[in-house]
């Protein structure tokens, strides 16, 4: 493998080239009108555009990616996350074209692409599941008798669905219809397919992960797990690695749970098995993620492991170079998602240009980012500035580092996530790790960040009077006198 070519943008490009550099391979980037700039761009091998800024007429144009790779001799596309990166449709044509997929095969992709199908797959490997139905509904009165059955409230989940899409609680019968119609919807018109199902709502839930490489000879491991459950509107907003409540024993049964969900549709490359944990840590399988995830970088910095690198030599036709023994888990990794987006206003996207922006520097810290200062968000994709990810010998220190790598980090022209991040990282609930998904809902408001901002502004003031005070008794005039031989001059 001489070529790759990255469809995607931004930082997780960037990020995938840097090791595709590395490793010794030229890179292709991909890019639209509005990215003509953008670091990912101007660090590639090669550069081609795709097309305008909207998504349907760049990045997701799977049939001018292929023929840009056979154009240019491309031995294989990574796809990053988002985009086309789960798209079994693009993976088959990409293996038919005779380019490598740097990713798992199309058919498993397809299988775990849909809630549904993945648990019909992985139902027969004694893997715990969520209490309700595996088959899509709907019927509203079959599913006011699957929800009785479970017991409220219940879960109305879009099969095909992602990121809180398609996604209702339902704490009665009296709302099902409605909530279940909102559902069915919603999963239309964000994926195309309404299919729904339903099971048990589990109160106080964590949203723990497991990471998970496979290659092409059958060896398949685990690199343990990441916590995600600070979320806000289903997504995650910071992640760490280990988490703060798992024992070696419930570690070493999920890592086993995780390996045979993925032996159970024969996956290779990385991928993420994803579990619900309730209060009293049983878990649940929920589904699997058939690419890199957002948040790989702790998993990285605990283990050692390049996952990139690791996805392009199975991707190559190589064998795992190491075994589930060999993997331990070095210190702790946390994360938070910079996005440009206001915390003081629901995180609502805020776009503009990033007047300063200034990234912090330090041992055990790494910046995973696909802007400049003077580069202006888009309002055409993600709004994520970069990855603030830090490593510290254990999640006391990397809590510590982290809040001091968000002092540092300066961007202005935007509104962030970085005070979110502060808040997370200060309140007792995350220090103690007693926390769910429900952290936000239970913990958080915007007057909490504006008074403390009022507080730092008040601070940062008397310390500038101080100062002025200092400056002021330092640079005093003398006193003019007059002398004696002044006087004498004078006569």
């Amino acid at each position: 493998m001489k070529k790759i070519l990255v469809a995607n943008r931004g930082e997780i490009a960037l990020r995938i080239m840097r090791t595709i550099r590395r490793m010794g391979i030229r890179s292709v980037a991909v890019y639209s009108e509005v990215d003509r700039q953008s670091p990912h761009v101007l660090f590639a091998d090669e550069a081609v555009c795709l097309g305008p800024a909207p998504s349907s007429q760049s990045y997701l144009n799977g049939d001018k990616i292929i023929a840009i790779c056979r154009e240019l001799g491309v031995d294989g596309i990574h796809p990053g996350y988002g985009f086309l990166s789960e798209n079994a449709d693009f993976a088959r044509k990409v293996e038919d074209a005779g380019i490598a997929f740097i990713g798992p095969g199309p058919e498993a992709m397809r299988i775990m692409g849909s809630k549904l199908a993945a648990k019909e797959c992985v139902k027969g490997y004694h893997i715990p599941m969520v209490p309700g139905i595996d088959e899509a509904i709907e019927d509203v009165a079959v599913a006011k008798e699957i929800a009785q059955k479970v017991g409220y409230p219940v879960l109305i989940k879009a099969s095909a669905g992602g990121g809180g899409k398609g996604m209702r609680i339902v704490e009665k019968e009296a709302d099902l219809e409605e909530q279940m119609q909102r559902a069915i919807s919603e999963a239309r018109s964000a994926f195309g397919d309404g299919s729904v199902f339903i099971e048990k709502y589990v109160s106080s839930p964590r949203h723990v992960e497991i990471q998970v490489l496979a290659d092409k000879f059958g060896n398949t491991v685990h690199l343990f797990e990441r916590e995600c459950s600070i979320q806000r509107r289903h997504q995650k907003v910071v992640e760490e690695s280990p988490s703060s409540v798992l024992t070696p024993e419930i570690r070493k049964k999920m890592g086993e749970a995780a390996v045979m969900v993925a032996k159970s549709c024969n996956y290779t490359s990385t991928g993420t098995v994803e579990f619900l944990m309730d209060d009293k840590l049983n878990f649940y399988f929920l589904e699997m993620n058939t690419r890199l995830q957002v948040e790989h970088p702790v998993t990285e910095m605990i283990t050692g492991i390049d996952l990139v690198e690791e996805q392009i030599k199975i991707a190559r036709g190589e064998k795992l170079g190491f075994t589930q023994d060999d993997l331990k888990i070095n210190g702790h990794a946390i994360e938070l998602r910079v996005y440009a987006e206001d915390p003081l206003n629901k995180f609502l996207p805020s776009i503009g240009t990033l007047t300063k922006y200034v990234k912090p520097v330090g041992e055990g810290i790494r910046v995973d980012d696909g802007y400049e200062e003077g580069m202006t968000i888009p309002i055409y994709y993600d709004p994520m500035i970069a990855k603030l990810a830090v490593h510290g010998k254990d999640r006391t220190e990397a809590i510590q580092k982290l809040r001091q790598a968000i002092q540092e980090y300066k961007i202005e022209g935007v509104a962030t996530t970085l005070p979110f991040g502060t808040f997370v990282l200060e309140h007792d609930a995350f220090i103690s790790g007693h926390f769910d998904t429900h952290f936000v809902g239970k913990y958080y408001t915007p007057d909490l960040i504006r008074e403390k901002q009022k507080a730092n502004a008040y601070l940062a003031a008397l310390a500038a009077v101080k100062y002025w005070e200092h400056l002021s008794r330092q640079l005093k005039p003398v006193e003019n006198k007059t002398t004696s031989w002044k006087r004498r001059l004078a006569h």
